[in-house]
């Protein structure tokens, strides 16, 4: 969906091949920081209060106002505003409207410095240009497809935003199946010039709702920020495969605490994993998240 949060004012096996690179001059057009990459959330609109309310409650910071403007290229409506904590942004619509294919499906929305240049580049890395580049208020706008069907869109602004850096940076949740995995991560690796931090082919099956299984998992860091990919079969229990972001946190039970007292369900319970304690939480609205605290 397009960033509309700003129309407010507004890999791989360890075996994979390195990513092919792309040139110097188009790689340094592409990504601004991982501050400007927001969560896309989607709440009927009697919910938007609510979730707000909630968010900022269970992480801190603030919410831009409120407006009601048109995000797509079809026509529509939507409450728009751009919710900011100092773990993660999110940028939160309540469409009036029916929602225009294919909005909804797209997990982030990610600043780039030049949008000619991003969707040459995506398109280069293995990309489908599934929303052409089209225009809002303030800049312009793209939905992109990965390999194994991960929507994202793209977005510049006319005028640069300027936000203060996250206090601890957010992941990208990913799943994809073993069939696409290494696709999905060479392409993505190549537009945003990452690299792969861990590849674990036994991860702990317990980070997918199976204690008794593993399953592969990946982790990305580029300027956009962090991302995890889950290689699975798919055979996941709910809410696994729901949830699109991480947000790391100081102290869980703090954290969990205080989202239980603002209408937040917790829908797995803390569990100890790859050096962190985990939960997943539902927010009204339906929003479904990880959220994690490091373990010292």
């Amino acid at each position: 969906m397009i960033n509309s949060r700003h129309l407010l004012g507004a890999v791989v096996a360890t075996t994979l091949l390195a990513a092919p690179a792309l040139a110097k001059d188009a790689a340094s057009l592409i990504g601004v920081g991982a501050q400007y990459d927001t969560t896309h959330v989607y709440v009927a609109p009697d919910d938007v209060d609510k979730f707000v309310a909630s968010f900022l409650a269970t992480f801190g910071g603030q919410s831009t106002k409120q407006v009601i403007a048109t995000v797509t290229p079809a026509p529509s409506s939507t409450t728009s505003q751009l919710v900011q904590t100092p773990v993660g942004t999110v940028s939160l619509f309540g469409f009036k409207t029916p929602i225009p294919y294919p909005f909804g499906a797209e997990r982030t929305g990610y600043l780039v410095n030049d949008m000619d240049a991003a969707i040459k580049a995506a398109k280069a890395a293995g990309a489908d240009v599934v929303v052409a580049p089209f225009p809002d208020p303030i800049g312009r706008d793209a939905v992109i497809q990965w390999p194994g069907g991960v929507n994202m869109q793209l977005y510049w602004h006319t005028t640069k935003p300027s936000y203060a850096a996250f206090q601890t940076v957010p992941e990208n949740r990913v799943y994809v199946s073993p069939d696409r995995a290494e696709a999905f991560t060479r392409a993505f690796l190549r537009f945003a010039k990452g690299k792969v931090v861990s590849d674990e082919a036994k991860a702990p099956g317990v980070e997918i709702g199976r204690p008794n299984g593993h399953y592969r998992r990946i982790r990305i860091e580029s300027v956009f920020g962090r991302m995890t990919v889950l290689v699975t079969d798919g055979h996941l229990p709910y809410p696994f495969g729901r949830e699109m972001t991480g947000y790391e946190v100081a102290d869980l039970k703090t954290t969990l605490d205080k989202a239980k007292g603002t209408g937040v369900t917790v829908l797995v319970e803390p569990f100890t994993s790859d050096r962190r304690e985990q939960a997943l939480v539902q927010f009204p609205g339906g929003y479904v998240a990880e959220i994690h605290a490091l373990l010292k």
